[in-house]
C-alpha cells in the first residue's frame, strides 16, 4: 500500500503552520500518511514552537532543521521521508479533503507526479482567472503553490531539487517532469494565500513573475534569477 510523506519547508510561518498541520491531520486518513515533516531554516517568530506543540499530540509530525533555501529544505525532508510518495507543500497552502487518497489514486493509476488545480484566497478577478487556468495541464500554468506530489523513486531518478536554485526550484523540477510527459493535474481545488500579491501589488508581482519565467526560458542562471527576485519582489 502506498504511503505519503508530506514535506513543508518553513521560514517564519507562525501564522500558518499550526493551522496547516491541523488541517492536514483532520482532512486525511492517518493510514495513508507516513509522516508530516516540517523543515525549518531558522524561523524566529514561533514557527518551531507551534510545530512542537502539534508534535506533542501527534507522533506523525516531525520537525527538522536545515540550511536556508527551499530546495535544500525539501531535499532534507525527502532524505528523511519513509513514504514512497513525496508531497511538497507550502505552509500557506491548504489541500482539499481526502487529498491523500486523491494522490494515491493517481500514483496507483501510473501517474507518478502532479499537482492540484489551485485557487487564491482572493476575489480579485485576475487571481480568480489565474487560478481557473491551473485546471489545464499546460506547462505555463504550473507553480509551486499548487503543491507537488512525486514518487520517491522518480524524485531520486531526476536528481532531487537543484539546490543552485534559491527561487524557481519547483519550476525546475516541473520542467523535467514535463519533458518526460510525467505530470497530471488532479481536478480538485487547493487554496493558497494571495499575501505576496497583496504585499507587492497584483500587477507588479505578476509582471515580475512573468519576467523570471522568460529569463529562465532564455537561459538565465539560478544566481541571475535570484538577483532579479531580490531586487524587485518583497518576501
Amino acid at each position: 500500500m502506498s504511503k505519503i510523506s508530506i514535506i513543508i519547508p518553513t521560514l517564519n510561518e507562525a501564522l500558518n503552520i499550526k493551522r496547516l498541520l491541523l488541517h492536514l491531520l483532520s482532512n486525511s486518513n492517518p493510514d495513508n500518511i507516513s509522516e508530516l515533516i516540517v523543515v525549518d531554516c531558522g524561523s524566529n517568530d514561533g514557527t518551531q514552537s507551534f510545530t512542537t506543540e502539534i508534535i506533542k499530540k501527534n507522533k506523525q509530525v516531525q520537525l527538522l532543521n536545515s540550511d536556508r533555501g527551499r530546495a535544500k529544505q525539501m531535499n532534507v525532508g525527502a532524505q528523511h521521508a519513509t513514504g514512497d510518495i513525496l508531497y511538497f507543500l507550502h505552509a500557506d497552502t491548504f489541500p482539499p479533503k481526502y487529498f491523500d487518497q486523491l494522490i494515491i489514486n493517481e500514483v496507483e493509476n501510473s501517474n507518478e507526479a502532479g499537482c492540484f488545480k489551485m485557487k487564491f484566497d482572493s476575489k480579485h478577478w485576475w487571481l480568480t482567472l489565474a487560478g481557473w487556468l491551473t485546471k489545464f495541464n499546460w506547462r505555463a500554468c504550473r507553480g509551486g503553490d499548487q503543491s507537488q506530489f512525486i514518487t520517491k523513486k522518480l524524485f531520486n531518478e531526476l536528481g532531487c531539487f537543484n539546490e543552485q536554485f534559491t527561487i524557481y526550484e519547483d519550476n525546475d523540477l516541473i520542467n523535467k517532469l514535463y519533458k518526460q510527459n510525467k505530470f497530471v493535474v488532479i481536478q480538485e481545488w487547493i487554496t493558497t494565500s494571495a499575501r505576496r500579491y497583496e504585499a507587492n501589488g497584483i500587477w507588479k508581482l505578476q509582471y515580475h513573475f512573468w519576467m523570471i519565467y522568460i529569463k529562465k526560458w532564455c537561459g538565465a542562471s539560478a544566481d541571475e534569477l535570484r538577483t532579479y527576485y531580490l531586487k524587485h519582489i518583497k518576501e
